[in-house]
């Protein structure tokens, strides 16, 4: 198995994303081909000891920033890490693509280079929600702004075929974001989506309201791309604002600060059940092959657990299993 890796994307530079792919080979069964500016490349991997034959090289001297238009970029920086990776994927060079670069211009990649699956309307942007009965998945996260009623419903399937192929969850529950659980609630997209995901070969389990979601009460948050990039950011937000004013407050006397010693292991223990890090990335389901993202910020670690998940992805066959349901059930 060969994993192209985006070797320029990303806020932390290519020296993180190297190390997490040194990493990656060293646990785990894959090779790796990482696309970027040679000499920059070649520098960084001069740093560790592995066997060399298992991570390969194509360069790439062009970088698409999160600045640019994704569209324009895709089409205009043909030997951008980003579009080279994606060739190279769509040619069969590799197996899948990651990348912590541009979200946009990934989007934009997998529609026109990687191409959607036959049958599919629109590929969702997929992350791992914490919870505290593990994790959830929620798609879509900001690919799709405006949605109709069928993509949800796609948007459903290819979520509970990843959920129990990757995440290793048995009959996922399925639950549909909404502004209250019963029946008919919300506006017409909802209520048609709700009509159509419940005649859906899959465990539906109804509408869910945000402040349920973080208790895990589903496996799968479906929602459009409005919605779901709103939901993951206020969670971020208030994940980073209570660890805030926990630091505050156990620092603030004498009695707080030895509470807070022995509250220690417990704190980290939290603090790695919310860290984007331990998940690593995310696919764009729908797309023809496997295409992933990591978060912007990914550091070595990130990167590794990446890997890691998609391994997990295409040892599951989930695209072919996507695309035999959704063509067998026309």
């Amino acid at each position: 198995m060969r994993i192209i890796v985006d070797g320029m994307g990303g806020d932390r530079g290519p020296g993180e994303i190297v190390r997490g792919c040194v990493d990656a080979i060293g646990e785990q069964d894959v090779n790796i081909i990482i696309a970027g500016k040679r000499d920059i490349l070649e520098g960084e991997l001069l740093k560790y000891n592995f066997p060399r034959e298992r991570i390969d090289i194509i360069d790439a001297d062009e970088v698409i920033s999160n600045d640019e238009e994704p569209t324009l970029a895709i089409r205009r920086k043909k030997n951008s890490s980003m579009v080279m990776g994606m060739k190279a994927l769509a040619e069969g060079t590799g197996d899948g693509f990651l990348s912590a670069g541009s979200t946009g211009a990934l989007l934009a990649g997998g529609l026109f280079i990687v191409k959607r699956i036959k049958g599919i309307e629109r590929a969702a942007l997929t992350t791992v929600y914490p919870t505290t009965e593990g994790v959830s998945l929620l798609l879509d996260a900001g690919a799709n702004i405006d949605c109709k009623p069928q993509y949800l419903g796609q948007f459903a399937i290819m979520g509970s075929i990843y959920s129990e192929k990757v995440l290793g969850v048995k009959n996922p529950r399925v639950g549909l974001a909404n502004i209250g659980t019963e029946e008919g609630k919300g506006n017409a997209l909802t209520k048609e989506s709700y009509n159509l995901i419940g005649d859906l070969d899959i465990n539906f389990a109804g509408n869910v309201e945000a402040r349920d979601l973080p208790n895990g009460v589903v496996d799968v948050i479906v929602c459009d791309g409005f919605v779901g990039n709103i939901i993951l950011k206020l969670t971020e937000g208030m994940a980073i604002s209570i660890f805030s004013l926990l630091k505050d407050e156990f620092s603030s006397s004498l009695r707080s600060k030895v509470g807070a010693l022995i509250l220690k292991q417990q704190l980290r223990g939290l603090k790695g059940k919310l860290d984007y890090r331990e998940y690593g990335g995310a696919p764009l389901l729908g797309v023809r092959r496997p295409v992933f993202k990591a978060h912007g910020s990914s550091d070595a670690l990130a990167i590794k657990n990446a890997i890691r998940q998609m391994k997990a992805f295409i040892d599951g066959n989930v695209i072919d299993i996507i695309d035999r349901y959704i063509n067998d059930n026309k």
